[in-house]
């Protein structure tokens, strides 16, 4: 076969969209035929129950979309490498392109993957396209690794950021395609269990979905400022799960965003700042992949944090009974539609961390397997940022008063009802659907009493302070 007729094999990770994208940009316009594929491999196999249920369904809708222009996903299973090589063997492709992924496991298995293929005469090439900037593009003066974010939003707020590539219209398909996997007999969403019917209507996957969030977002962007914090408001961008899986592009967002604030709209430069603190999560682990794993600040390794994952305490933070309305409501929108206000987030976690003095890595680990928009740069700098062992982060001695959050940011109680029964004589549909997505296993009932703070909060505050004090004593 001839090197131009060769086919490219073009291998998808978190990048389910056409439009936006470099490495399928390039694919295309090589002329040559394209095979996409797409690899369930050990690092998919280990993902939480959530995120990988939701990979399957946009795995769906990308599939759908490559059928629309001709073209399909192939699908295999196994070690990454080997299928690659089993595909390229199959059809003489003789390039394989992707785009670049940045948390530590991907980097080695990608380096890997490279390394062995170009020493067989392969064209491997990984592309940009999960961020606005790649990691190693952005520093100091000194030309160090940005820790503390402010200066990185200065020192890229003015930047150029490319334009989005084009939507993909055509690809030529190879002369045979190779054999694939049937994606529904991977059954994804086994981990779901009955959760997975709770959560789908909270759910739309998809390139075309995204960008209809998107612009439905630019239609309340100039109230961005004042109600994103607001857990009773439809205040922020609902984009999370789609960066995530790729199925918008950051430049895309951030040209169209960019857009609104030429002209003056309100709110477009404060969720630009957001869109950099994604990139900042990124810069960070990939400059110091200990993010993901271990305190970014070695000095907190000795913290007195809980780390029994079956603690009572922790169980009963689980199963979003704390007895802390604003903290329960936060944990059962997430068991409800995979998704939680990033206000509770915070909430959520510092009550963890802080009145419950337990180790954010269990916090971190059930987020990610309950969350659909999980991503692993900012599941990590989230809960590092809250506990205080993170860069940048929030001091310890900082510890959110659900209380007063919740009298701040849901003033007349709406969020709580919307995902709380217990006590009220007329649940809300919402707050009814959390009993239906739980496992069986936790025997819990609407009617039930709501339980008391298993730590009433000046207690729970109190114990952080003393264990804090402690550590800097020490």
């Amino acid at each position: 076969m001839k090197q131009q007729q060769a086919p490219i094999i073009l291998w998808f990770r978190r990048d389910l969209r056409l439009s936006d994208h470099p490495a399928l940009t390039a694919a295309a316009e090589s002329g040559r035929p394209v095979i996409p594929l797409f690899i369930h491999d050990n690092l998919v196999e280990q993902m939480g129950a959530a995120p990988k249920w939701r990979l399957g369904l946009g795995l769906e809708a990308f599939t759908a979309s490559l059928a629309n222009m001709g073209s399909r996903l192939i699908f295999r299973r196994g070690d990454a490498l080997e299928q690659v090589q089993q595909v390229m063997a199959e059809t003489g492709a003789t390039s394989v392109f992707w785009s670049r992924a940045y948390d530590p496991a991907s980097i080695e298995r990608d380096k890997t993957i490279k390394s062995v293929l170009t020493k067989e005469g392969v064209t491997a090439k990984s592309f940009a396209g999960h961020l606005l900037f790649e990691p190693w593009t952005v520093a100091t003066k000194t030309g160090n690794p940005f820790r503390v974010y402010t200066p990185m939003w200065r020192a890229v707020q003015g930047r150029d950021v490319q334009f989005p590539n084009a939507r993909v219209a055509d690809l030529q398909a190879p002369v045979s395609w190779p054999a694939s996997d049937k994606l529904s007999d991977w059954q994804m969403g086994d981990a779901m269990n009955r959760g997975a019917a709770v959560v789908r209507p909270h759910v739309k996957p998809g390139e075309q979905a995204a960008l209809d969030h998107l612009e439905a977002f630019l239609g309340r962007l100039s109230h961005y400022s004042s109600n994103r914090d607001r857990l009773d408001q439809d205040g922020t961008s609902n984009l999370s799960e789609y960066l995530s899986l790729g199925e918008i592009g950051p430049r895309t967002v951030w040209h169209m965003v960019q857009r609104a604030a030429l002209t003056g709209t309100p709110g477009a430069d404060a969720y630009l700042r957001q869109l950099v603190w994604r990139e900042f999560a990124y810069h960070l682990m990939y400059h110091t992949p200990q993010l993901v794993a271990s305190n970014w600040k070695p000095e907190w390794d000795s913290f007195p944090w809980n780390t029994d994952p079956d603690h009572p305490e922790v169980t009963a933070w689980q199963q979003a009974r704390t007895g802390i309305p604003v903290v329960d409501a936060g944990l059962r929108q997430m068991y409800v539609t995979g998704r939680m206000h990033n206000r509770a987030r915070m909430i959520v976690a510092s009550y963890l961390t802080k009145h419950l003095m337990t180790h954010w890595k269990i916090g971190m680990k059930w987020f990610e397997d309950c969350l659909i928009d999980w991503d692993p740069a900012c599941n990590a700098m989230g809960w590092q940022w809250v506990a205080g062992s993170g860069p940048d982060a929030s001091p310890f001695f900082r510890i959110f008063n659900p209380k007063t959050q919740a009298e701040k940011f849901d003033p007349d109680g709406n969020y709580t009802h919307r995902w709380i029964a217990e006590g009220y004589s007329e649940p809300s549909k919402t707050a009814l659907s959390y009993f239906d997505a739980v496992p069986r296993s936790w025997g819990l009932r609407p009617d039930a009493e709501y339980p008391k703070p298993i730590v009433e909060l000046p207690e729970g505050r109190t114990r952080a302070l003393r264990a804090y004090e402690s550590r800097k004593s020490h």
